[in-house]
């Protein structure tokens, strides 16, 4: 039984079957059997679910709810597992989180746990019935999973097939315990017997994490009867060679079938299109590229300001015209705009100073400050007023000793130039 949402297309695949190293069974006209796939920009996934050649009715239950997945393998004999499963996946899609957080992933199915457990007092199923739950929620390039049970997870990875879950059964504990193989797991006569499940112990807990994943990787999703019937080795051969995750499904439940089909058997393949890194990227990217806009505007917004107060409190004596003038900035242009402005004009003609400091004028000459600058201007004109009363006493002194024109004895008059000049 399956609770689909959000698919695209629910016609199978159709693609040639050609599973390396075993003959797999044509699933053309089974009964009893469902088949969806779908995708969207970001993931890709195939269903397939079968009752198998010896069991009457298909106790599996899977959820699509994209990017939530979920496969729930029914207990409890007929009815009673199927009932089991089905509230499962139901309570799972309900409870199950918006984001890959594996802690309420798996919340989800211990939620579920409690459901089945109270569905006999309402009516619902048989005491006793019981599920197992696998599930994930993928986000970009982190997949959380939650799981409880003997049904499997397996990541491919660069075609390494690796299992990322671990059973909850009597056999699991035998192999860790190092008493038999895996392989001897198989065919173990309680290879069926689930130490930690869904329905039994209201304080059941679900194992959860959360795995980096990336584009290229494909996800498979099974219950035991695919993972009981067939070796890894199969399951990754065959998942490394199809082309699409339908067709995967497909082959890997013709493989079981192949094999014995002594279960029901329902497979979940999703591939990884696009993690979500390369979006990432380029948002950091632009988020780079803005904050360091940003970044760079206000550092040239502070370096206005500062330039702007350093330009306010700076001062020098310049040239406006003809004469000396109090400018408040600096002697400079950016883009033809000048750093600076008059705030006090003066008389003082710049022709009547010295000729240094004319010089020094035409570069500006820089003071602390504009009562400075009005000292300054105030010991040039007492500089050009001493120098005119010196040139007048020099005239006054001339005419009293008889020398109309005010020259001294050291230079010669103008006439004599003159006469000179003529001879």
């Amino acid at each position: 039984m399956s609770i689909p949402e959000n698919i695209s297309d629910t016609t199978p695949v159709s693609e040639p079957i050609s599973a390396p190293g075993r003959h797999e069974l044509s699933l053309e006209g089974r009964k009893d059997a469902e088949s969806v796939h779908g995708s969207n920009s970001f993931i890709s996934w195939g269903v397939r679910s079968d009752v198998g050649l010896v069991r009457e009715h298909n106790e599996d239950s899977f959820l699509l709810r994209t990017p939530l997945f979920a496969v729930c393998d029914g207990m409890g004999g007929h009815a009673a597992g199927e009932v089991a499963s089905s509230i499962a996946v139901q309570t799972i899609g309900e409870k199950a989180p918006n984001t890959a957080d594996d802690t309420l992933l798996g919340a989800s199915i211990e939620a579920a746990n409690l459901a089945i457990i109270e569905a006999p007092e309402k009516g619902i199923g048989k005491p006793g019935m019981g599920s197992t739950a696998s599930a994930i929620f993928i986000e970009g390039n982190q997949m959380a999973v939650a799981h409880v049970g003997d049904s499997r997870i397996y990541l491919l990875h660069h075609g390494t097939l690796v299992r990322v879950t671990h059973d909850h059964s009597y056999v699991e504990e035998l192999v860790d315990s190092g008493q038999i193989t895996a392989d001897e797991a198989r065919n173990h006569p309680s290879r069926s017997v689930v130490t930690r499940g869904l329905g039994s112990d209201p304080e059941m807990y679900a194992d959860h994490f959360t795995l980096e994943i990336s584009g290229g990787d494909r996800i498979v999703l099974c219950s035991d009867g695919l993972s009981s019937m067939i070796l890894d080795d199969e399951i990754e051969s065959i998942a490394v060679s199809s082309i699409t995750p339908q067709n995967a499904a497909d082959r890997l439940v013709s493989a079981a079938l192949a094999a014995g089909g002594a279960d029901n058997v329902t497979v979940i393949v999703v591939d990884i299109l696009d993690d979500g890194l390369a979006e990432k990227s380029r948002h950091r990217f632009t988020r780079g590229v803005i904050a360091t806009s940003i970044a760079l505007a206000a550092l040239f917004a502070v370096s206005i300001l500062i330039g702007a107060l350093f330009i306010r409190s700076e001062y020098y004596l310049g040239i406006d015209g003809t004469t000396v003038a109090v400018y408040q900035g600096v002697p400079s242009h950016i883009v033809g705009i000048p750093l600076s402005n008059i705030i006090n004009r003066t008389s003082i003609e710049v022709k009547n100073l010295p000729q240094p400091i004319q010089d020094k004028l035409v570069a500006g000459i820089r003071v602390k400050d504009e009562d400075e600058a009005i000292k300054t201007i105030e010991d040039y004109r007492a500089q050009i007023d001493e120098a005119e009363s010196k040139a007048a006493e020099r005239a006054n002194n001339a005419k009293s000793e008889g020398n109309p024109t005010g020259q001294t004895e050291d230079a010669p008059s103008d006439s004599s130039s003159q006469s000179s000049g003529g001879e």
